[in-house]
C-alpha cells in the first residue's frame, strides 16, 4: 500500500509554520465551549437568509434592465464563465466611489477571496528564484502561507506602532539587492492591520509610494478592515494615491458582504506588453495563472455580491456603517474590560496596543504565550486566542496574544476577559520567577 513519510512531500506542506491558518480557523471546532478571541471572523448577526435570495434576484433583474435575453443571463449564472469574471463593472464603480480608485474593469479580476488574488498576484509577479517578496512583520499568516506554497522568499520588514517606517523598506530593499537577490514587491496591510490593528499615516503613504519608485518596488496593498474607520476617521488607501501605477490592490467581500460567498478581487491596471506588441492590463495577463488556480470564480457568488452592489448604488461605505458601528462598540468594549482587570497601576506586567478600528489588538503578557498555552487556556479556562508568534516572519511575538474581538457581542467580550484574566493571573502564579 503506497504511503508517504511528511519529509517527502513539498516543503510548504511538511513546513509546521503552514499548519497557522488552518489552526486559528479549527480552534473554535475543537474547543466549542471556549469563547473565541482566535479568529477575526465577521460579525454574522447581519445576515438573513432571505436576502440570499433578494440579492441573487436583484442582480438578474439588473442584467434584464440592461437588456440581456434570457438564454445568456441563463447561460452566465449555470455555466462556466469568463476567468477574470463578470462583475468587473459593478466593483469598477464600486472603487471609484468608495475609495477614489479610478481603473477600467479590465483592471479587475474576481477571485476566491484574498487568498486566490494573493497567489495569482504572487505567480505573476515573481519570476525567477532570486525574487523575494518584502512583508511586513508581524503579518497576515495567509501571505507568508501564500509564498512559502509558491516558493517566493519572504524578507521581513519590522512594523512600528503605526506601521511599516518607508525609510526602513527603503533600506531592506537595498539589503535584499546587496545580497545578490531581488526585491520585487512589498507586502501589507495599512489600514488596521492583521494581526497589530495598526494604522499608515498618511504622510508614511505617500512617502512609501515614493521609496517603492525608487526602490522599484511593487506594492501589495490589502484592504479588507478599510471601511470600519471611525467616522470621519478613513485614510485614503495607497492605491487612489497611486499614480506611477506601483500599487497592485487586493480586496474582499468577505467583511463587508457575505464571508460564505469567498469572493474578492485584485486591481492590477498596469500595462503589460507582449512580444508582438500588444498592450494588455496586468489583471488581464494574469488570468492564465487563475485559470490554472481554479478556471473561475463562482457565478452565483458573483451574482449575489453583485446584486449587493446594485441595490446599494455601488456605496459599500453606506451600508457598512452599522456594521462599522458594531465593530467599534466591540472595540471600546474589550478595552475598558481589558483596563478593569488589569488597570495600569498595577504591577501585572500586562499591556495592550489601542487600535482606532478594524477586528484585532495586540496584547502583551510577562510569560511565553504559545500554542500550548493557547490550547491550555481554551481547554481548562474555556476561552481562546492567538498566539503573535504565529504571525512574525523572523521570530518575536512569544510574549503576545493576538485578541480578535469582530464575532463577540460585548458581554461575550467581557465574559472573554474575564476568563482570559483568569488564566493569566494563575499562569503568572504558576510560572518559575526565573521564567517570567
Amino acid at each position: 500500500m503506497l504511503s508517504f513519510e511528511l519529509d517527502t512531500l513539498f516543503a510548504g506542506i511538511a513546513d509546521p509554520d503552514m499548519d497557522s491558518m488552518r489552526i486559528l480557523s479549527e480552534t473554535a471546532m475543537r474547543f466549542p465551549d471556549a469563547l473565541s478571541f482566535s479568529s477575526g471572523a465577521p460579525h454574522d448577526g447581519n445576515h438573513d437568509l432571505a436576502g440570499l435570495t433578494f440579492y441573487l434576484d436583484r442582480y438578474i433583474k439588473h442584467l434584464r434592465d440592461k437588456g440581456l435575453p434570457e438564454q445568456r443571463i441563463s447561460r452566465l449564472l449555470f455555466q462556466y464563465g469568463a476567468v477574470n469574471g463578470f462583475i468587473q463593472d459593478d466593483v469598477a464603480l464600486m472603487l471609484k466611489q468608495d475609495e477614489g480608485i479610478d481603473v477600467a474593469p479590465d483592471a479587475i479580476m474576481i477571485t476566491h477571496g484574498f487568498q486566490e488574488a494573493a497567489l495569482v498576484a504572487l505567480r505573476g509577479l515573481f519570476a525567477a528564484p532570486d525574487d523575494v517578496l518584502l512583508a511586513v512583520s508581524p503579518a497576515y499568516v495567509g501571505i507568508r502561507g501564500a509564498a512559502r506554497m509558491l516558493g517566493i522568499p519572504v524578507h521581513s520588514v519590522t512594523e512600528g506602532p503605526d506601521g511599516p517606517d518607508p525609510e526602513e523598506v527603503a533600506a531592506q530593499a537595498r539589503a535584499v539587492r546587496a545580497g545578490g537577490r531581488r526585491p520585487v514587491a512589498l507586502y501589507l496591510v495599512p489600514d488596521f492591520s492583521n494581526p497589530s490593528g495598526s494604522v499608515l499615516p498618511l504622510a508614511a503613504r505617500k512617502r512609501l509610494l515614493e521609496v517603492a519608485a525608487e526602490e522599484d518596488l511593487v506594492i501589495l496593498e490589502d484592504n479588507p478592515y478599510g471601511l470600519f474607520a471611525r467616522d470621519g476617521e478613513s485614510s485614503p488607501t495607497l492605491k487612489s494615491l497611486d499614480t506611477e501605477r506601483r500599487v497592485v490592490y487586493l480586496g474582499s467581500f468577505a467583511k463587508s458582504a457575505f464571508p460564505g460567498a469567498r469572493l474578492g478581487y485584485l486591481v492590477a491596471d498596469q500595462e503589460v506588453t507582449d512580444a508582438d506588441g500588444v498592450t494588455r492590463t496586468l489583471a488581464a495577463t494574469l488570468s492564465k495563472a487563475k485559470a490554472m488556480f481554479s478556471v473561475g470564480s463562482s457565478s452565483l457568488s458573483q451574482a449575489v455580491v453583485g446584486g449587493y452592489l446594485v441595490e446599494h448604488n455601488h456605496d459599500l461605505r453606506t451600508p457598512t456603517r452599522e456594521l462599522a458601528a458594531v465593530y467599534q462598540e466591540r472595540l471600546r468594549a474589550i478595552l475598558a474590560v481589558l483596563a478593569e482587570h488589569f488597570p495600569p497601576e498595577d504591577d501585572h506586567g500586562v499591556s495592550w496596543n489601542t487600535p482606532r478600528g478594524g477586528f484585532f489588538l495586540t496584547l502583551r503578557v510577562p510569560f511565553v504565550a504559545d500554542l500550548a498555552q493557547m490550547e491550555r487556556s481554551a481547554r481548562d479556562y474555556k476561552v481562546s486566542w492567538a498566539p503573535m508568534s504565529m504571525f512574525h516572519l523572523d521570530g518575536g511575538g512569544e510574549r503576545e496574544i493576538r485578541l480578535g474581538f469582530s464575532n463577540l457581542a460585548p458581554d461575550a467580550i467581557r465574559e472573554g476577559v474575564a476568563r482570559l484574566a483568569r488564566f493569566i493571573k494563575d499562569t503568572l502564579r504558576d510560572t518559575p520567577e526565573g521564567q517570567v
